[in-house]
């Protein structure tokens, strides 16, 4: 069996209680964090349990931020000495930048800052060592993974400031997926994305290409694929604010659990409903992709004839996408596995027309392999 992704280990280096327990906050849903309130804890902490990356406060007692950086690029242990580091500061802009360079940190952020920011700043370094990869590829897969990586990151400051969605920018972000996979060449985006560390990314770049591959196999042209592609992006955008306790729970979700995982719904249509340049079809894709035909579906209940064709072909994507992907908790399941089960458990669920076309296609393109 393939092994489970470890959730990434974070060590937060912070004096000040309040602002320490804010990023606790802030980061305990997507990852495990220590913490501590000075710099000879902390060192002691990391040379015990090596961390996945640390936030340093720059005023952390007694020898201060920077020097602890200092001393953790001189330790003798390469997987201490090499990983990612982001200075919190007070400091104007120019100085703190002077400050990171000079003790070899990686990033900053600079008080006070935004949740998205630290976010940003977070999954940006854990993420780096597989973005690198995406420089072998060719232009146009380096461009589809750039480009939808930038606009999807947004999203999450944009939910938060109120602010309205480039769709224009989004399409130009799509283009380069549209032309990979008019080119048959999409499995590179797919491997270029299984460890990323936004797992909501990397489901909804999936969906966004195998939604875009499904609606070329159909026949639609270059403009209804593009609408597909970006209509997948954003399907699950909602999903930004589910708890990572929720989103990464391995086993059954409690009642309680399930009514939020269900929100990502609403909260998506929501958001895409406040910006006037969204199409209706990638609104219909994320309103009802989580709809089945035999009605048992959410968050309306809709079934047979009630559910658009659009949201039929996302719902068996976003289904065979969610199974096959590899999670902290599960192996992705193969593609032979995911077809059977949906052909078969959730027969009543899914329009078998679309399936067996999509089955075909899949099988196809992918010989059965793991995606």
């Amino acid at each position: 069996m393939p092994e489970l992704r470890q959730v990434p280990l974070l060590v937060i280096v912070d004096p000040a209680t309040s602002h320490r327990d804010q990023i606790v906050r802030a980061l305990i849903n997507f990852y495990r964090v220590n913490y501590y309130a000075d710099t000879d804890s902390a060192l002691r902490g990391i040379r015990t349990r090596t961390p996945d990356l640390i936030i340093i406060d720059d005023l952390a007692p007694p020898q201060g931020g920077y020097e602890l950086v200092r001393q953790i690029r001189r330790d003798q242990n390469p997987d201490i000495a090499d990983m990612p580091i982001i200075i919190t500061s007070k400091l104007e802009e120019s100085a703190l930048q002077h400050a990171v360079r000079k003790c070899d940190a990686n990033a900053y952020l600079v008080k006070p800052y935004r949740y998205s920011a630290l976010m940003h700043a977070v999954t940006t370094q854990l993420s780096l060592h597989v973005e690198a990869q995406w420089d072998l590829l060719p232009p146009k897969e380096r461009a589809a993974l750039r480009g939808t990586l930038d606009v999807f990151q947004s999203l999450s400051e944009i939910m938060e400031t109120g602010t309205r969605i480039d769709y224009a920018g989004m399409r130009t972000a799509c283009e380069p997926l549209v032309d990979v996979i008019a080119a048959s060449d999409f499995r590179a985006l797919l491997n270029g994305v299984k460890s990323h560390d936004n797992y909501t990314y990397a489901h909804s770049l999936k969906v966004a290409t195998m939604l875009c591959l499904f609606g070329s196999a159909i026949g639609l042209n270059h403009n209804e694929q593009l609408l597909l592609a970006c209509g997948g992006l954003l399907h699950d955008t909602g999903k930004m604010l589910i708890p990572h306790a929720v989103l990464n729970k391995p086993g059954r979700l409690d009642a309680g659990e399930w009514e939020v995982m269900r929100s990502h719904v609403p909260v998506t249509l929501d958001f895409l409903q406040a910006s006037l340049t969204i199409p209706k079809a990638a609104i219909i894709i994320a309103g009802q992709h989580h709809e089945k035909l035999d009605g048992s579906g959410y968050p309306k209940g809709l079934k047979g004839k009630e559910i658009n064709e659009l949201a039929r072909m996302a719902a068996i994507v976003d289904i065979f996408s969610a199974l096959t992907d590899r999670r902290v908790y599960k192996p992705g399941m193969p593609v032979s596995e995911a077809l059977a089960m949906m052909t078969g458990p959730m027969a009543a669920h899914l329009d078998q027309h679309l399936l067996r076309l999509f089955k075909e296609l899949v099988l196809d393109t992918t010989g059965g392999e793991i995606l």
